[in-house]
């Protein structure tokens, strides 16, 4: 297909699921705010001590993106089966074929979330909360924090996708499994670059912590497209 009209049905079917998407996100964000001084209360004693604020609209702000954040959380599979129906519209991907696309990509989303909240972050943050002395304390704006966490949570989830991507690309013809296979070492070095940009620290604890999963999960992709018997 051509990439014109295929770009041109992607955004129609887009088009089709935004608003209500929108109203639903602007409906959970306002219920989860109700909630947001428990899940700040559970974040800060998994991560970090005491918050403070430096404006007088901090907080106040930093409970709004958190709650913005739950949204985006909760809604994640409705979002991803959104894109993907739009993805593969022009591609005439199958239903059952995006069930099982939609069912994976959530799965391995929230595997991403749950590894860089329980893993990633910890290390990270302490990594850098060691560079604190007697003389130097740290001082950690809520703003900031909730910055922080919520982004590399949301970047954890997103990388963590790549099987799903590969198997897509392969599936409509982008790109072969032949291509992935001998192109491994672009590949690793690619994520090594990825790893230095989007983890929380530089150091090679941390890197490993990203690209090893990542690398795993690109040789995973490669199986999943033998089993699958595509090229």
């Amino acid at each position: 297909m051509e990439p014109r009209p295929a770009l041109v049905m992607f955004i129609a079917e887009v088009r089709k699921s935004f608003r209500r998407l929108f109203v639903s996100i602007v409906v959970v964000t306002a219920g989860i705010f109700y909630f947001t001084p428990q899940l700040l209360e559970l974040i800060q004693a998994h991560l970090a001590e005491k918050l403070y604020f430096f404006s007088v609209a901090g907080p106040f702000l930093a409970h709004v993106k958190l709650a913005l954040f739950g949204s985006l959380y909760a809604l994640m599979p409705w979002i991803i089966t959104m894109f993907l129906k739009a993805l593969g519209k022009p591609f005439r991907v199958t239903r059952g074929q995006l069930l099982i696309f939609s069912l994976f990509t959530c799965l391995l989303f929230y595997a991403g979330t749950i590894f860089c909240y329980f893993v990633t972050l910890p290390f990270g943050i302490n990594f850098l909360l060691g560079f604190g002395s007697e003389e130097l304390k740290p001082v950690i704006s809520i703003s900031r924090f909730v910055n922080f966490v919520t982004v590399f949570i949301l970047v954890f989830g997103t990388v963590f996708e790549l099987p799903i991507l590969m198997v897509f690309t392969a599936r409509i013809g982008l790109i072969t499994r032949r291509f992935f296979s001998r192109n491994r070492k672009y590949a690793l070095l690619l994520m090594a670059i990825l790893a230095a940009l989007l983890t929380p620290t530089p150091d090679v604890v941390n890197m490993l912590l990203m690209g090893g999963p990542l690398y795993i999960l690109y040789e995973v992709g490669i199986i999943i497209l033998r089993v699958m018997r595509i090229p």
